[in-house]
This record gives structure tokens, C-alpha cells and sequence, in this order.
């Protein structure tokens, strides 16, 4: 059975308990019925930052816990008036799986971050977040609502970061980034 570190006993005592997301790599489905059964894999998805500000977009795997270099040291709030001087960001959730053999960008969804350092707040709705990702494993496309700059910023990043996954992308994509 495997041990993880969140059921060790440690003789440490702290205040606040060790909070911790456990992603399950395993197909949890293969029969045994037990714990696990019904939990998602993340294992195929990579977050993307895109930052429009300085034209850039890199892979941060520190979004799949909310922890990206973006994230940190902020604290996040639903109201968006707060933060009305802040700086616009996209999460954006690519999954990679095979189509017909070949594998490709299987779905890409976009989540909206504004973060505004001077007051150490940021605004996010985690439902969008969590509904992009859900999306973006199940093969949709979500990007319309992003900026035409940050979707061609993300597009051009897609395509030179893999370029057999780009080639091998459905087209719908392709055209909602404006990037062929």
C-alpha cells in the first residue's frame, strides 16, 4: 500500500494542518472499486501563463495547486473593482491526448487572472477555473472570450512549443487562435 505524506505521523506539532492535493496518475477505474474511483487525472494537462503585459507565455505547473509565479503572494478576491488597476493574465488549461493516432492539443480553455502587486490582491473566480479545466479534458476549445492579443500570444507559443502537436491539432482551434 502506498504511504503519503499527509497520513505519516509526525511528531512535529503545528498549529494549522498541512493541507495538501493529492492527483491520482493511476487509472482509478480499473475495478477494484475502492478509493479513488471517480477522481480525474491531470496527468495529460499543462497550464500555460499567457502574459499579455509583456507579450510572453511559458508552462508554470505550479497553476495546477494555484501556486504559478503569477499566483504567489496574492491573495484572491471575486471582486473585480478591487483590483481595477491590476495587470491581466490567462491560465490557460492544454490538454494533450491522441486523435487518430497522433497525438495533439486535445483542449485548450482559457481562465482570466487580474493581479494587482502593489496591493497584493488579485481577482479570480475558481468555478470559471475549474470548469475551464473540466473542459479542457474533455476536448473543447474555449478561448473566445480572451483578447485577440493574448490568443495570438498563446497561438504562436502553442505552435513553436510542439510543433508535430500543432500540426496534428483539429482546426477549429487553429482558427479561434487566429494562428494556422
Amino acid at each position: 500500500m502506498k504511504e503519503f505524506d499527509q497520513f505519516k505521523n509526525n511528531d512535529e506539532k503545528s498549529d494549522k494542518k498541512k493541507k495538501q492535493f493529492t492527483i491520482i496518475k493511476d487509472d482509478s477505474t480499473d475495478g477494484h472499486g475502492g478509493y479513488g474511483v471517480g477522481s480525474i487525472s491531470l496527468e495529460n494537462m499543462t497550464p500555460v501563463i499567457v502574459d499579455p503585459n509583456e507579450e510572453k507565455a511559458f508552462v508554470d505547473m505550479g497553476a495546477l495547486h494555484a501556486r504559478s509565479a503569477v499566483e504567489k503572494r496574492v491573495k484572491f478576491i471575486t471582486d473585480r473593482e478591487v483590483v481595477a488597476n491590476g495587470l491581466l493574465y490567462w491560465i490557460v488549461w492544454v490538454t494533450v491526448d491522441n486523435q487518430a493516432g497522433k497525438p495533439s492539443y486535445y483542449g485548450v480553455a482559457g481562465s482570466e487572472i487580474v493581479v494587482d502587486r502593489s496591493i497584493k490582491r488579485g481577482y479570480k473566480l475558481m468555478p470559471e477555473h475549474v470548469n475551464h479545466m473540466d473542459k479542457s479534458l474533455k476536448g473543447k476549445f474555449v478561448v473566445d472570450h480572451m483578447d485577440e492579443k493574448s490568443r495570438t500570444i498563446l497561438g504562436e507559443y502553442l505552435r513553436e512549443f510542439k510543433p508535430e502537436l500543432w500540426e496534428n491539432t483539429n482546426q477549429e482551434l487553429k482558427d479561434s487562435l487566429g494562428v494556422q
